[in-house]
């Protein structure tokens, strides 16, 4: 890696199913189906989903933390040191002067894009271009544009649920691990490899021996016991046959009851199924730029959201919620 290049790892489990649409309607298995990879067809979170989050998350974290006098009126804020602004700062809050033009506005799409850099400086909407969110995750205003400091890979699965004649298992691939392994097509690895023949939803697959080397469980809340790794021919097949499909209906206001014609579906990536990503961070030489630990901190610092607020589509309805390990 690049001197100038930081990474860091994302690791992620989900605690509610998670669905992240396509915007479109398919007419078929399920009405409303969620984002894949074009190539393999496997369910992701795409990168923008995830960056889209998390600057709304810092530039909502950073806001809460002005005092009550200086939440709304920026112009309050010009001779005031940070630490005078703020109630109980971060280091990430108080150590970049840019801090002092944020607003919540900073997240979400800039509705004031064809302002000039000067003209959104004291402006109580549209991106400021000057504090940690916009720095971190870039902006563009009518005169001035700067790309971010942040690079988010998409959220790949590594490790997928499905229940067997044993309880739960996750399935894994070599290639989803990037790993070697010695497998035949339509057979399985397990980690005792004795079991015989393993039901892994409507697939009944021989086991043909054990895993046999020591597999980076990222200090995920599962064993190596429950792991199965089964040829990359067949991962997509059984994550795509083992997703969650909800049915929902419109309720009509009048009667209170079911509308007629309005039943429709939904598939999701069950609750339980880890991700991996990174996100790599850019040392740009630019005097005007925060120190990227600041960065990253921030980040670290508002990864609980996730936990509460979640990602994706129909978060009110039991969905969207991940646990994120970023180290």
């Amino acid at each position: 890696m690049n001197n100038n290049v930081v990474e860091k790892v994302i690791c992620a489990i989900a605690t509610d199913p998670i669905y992240i649409g396509t915007g479109g309607y398919t007419i078929g298995r399920v009405d409303n189906t969620i984002v894949r990879d074009p190539i393999t067809y496997i369910p992701k979170i795409p990168g923008s989903s995830l960056a889209g989050t998390w600057r709304y998350y810092v530039a909502m974290e950073l806001q809460s933390k002005f005092k009550d006098e200086y939440k709304k009126d920026l112009q309050k804020r010009k001779d005031k040191s940070l630490e005078d602004l703020f109630e109980n700062p971060k280091d990430w809050m108080k150590e970049f002067d840019g801090n002092r033009y944020a607003r919540i506005k900073c997240a979400g799409q800039d509705d004031q894009a064809n302002k000039t850099f000067e003209d959104s400086k004291m402006s109580n909407t549209g991106h400021c271009g000057r504090c940690i969110v916009c720095k971190g995750f870039g902006f563009a205003k009518k005169d001035i544009s700067n790309q971010g400091m942040l690079f988010f890979s998409d959220l790949n699965i590594l490790y997928f649920p499905v229940y067997t004649r044993l309880g739960t298992k996750w399935i894994t691939s070599p290639k989803l691990l990037n790993e070697n392994f010695e497998i035949e097509d339509n057979t399985i690895l397990t980690a005792n490899g004795s079991e015989g023949y393993l039901n892994l939803g409507w697939l009944n697959l021989e086991v043909r021996g054990p895993i046999k080397k020591d597999l980076d469980l990222n200090n995920l809340d599962f064993k190596k016991e429950d792991i199965v790794i089964v040829p990359d021919s067949l991962i997509s097949q059984i994550i795509n046959s083992n997703l969650e499909v909800r049915t929902s209906v419109s309720i009509d206001p009048i009667t209170g009851a079911a509308k007629e014609g309005a039943l429709f579906t939904s598939e999701a990536i069950p609750r339980g199924t880890i991700f991996k990503g990174e996100i790599r961070g850019f040392k740009r030489v630019d005097n005007d730029l925060p120190d990227l630990n600041l960065v990253f901190n921030a980040l670290d610092d508002t990864k609980h959201y996730y936990e509460t607020l979640g990602i994706g589509g129909m978060t009110t309805r039991g969905f969207g919620r991940l646990k994120i390990d970023l180290k």
